[in-house]
């Protein structure tokens, strides 16, 4: 089974590697970016379980090491 954690800043969060890449984009010349928002992406792979208790487990694991949730938001998919 696979899932996906996806951690991104909360909303009023400074994002100083968001707007450097902003800033990049625009030198590359690419228009029409308003905003960046940077994040990351944590892709895993679960030998056994159900959907349910993967889901459970992962977010407990999104809670106590791979989001920061003072300032980080968090997304699980358990994905087909």
């Amino acid at each position: 089974m696979k899932a996906r954690v996806t951690v991104t800043l909360k909303s009023g969060i400074l994002d100083p590697q968001g707007k450097a890449i902003e800033g990049a984009l625009r030198l590359l010349g690419i228009e029409g970016i308003a905003s960046v928002r940077q994040g990351k992406v944590f892709d895993i792979e679960i030998a056994d379980g159900d959907r349910a208790g993967v889901e459970t487990a992962l977010k407990k694991a999104a809670e106590k090491l791979l989001a920061n949730t003072v300032i980080e938001n968090y997304r699980v998919e358990v994905l087909p």
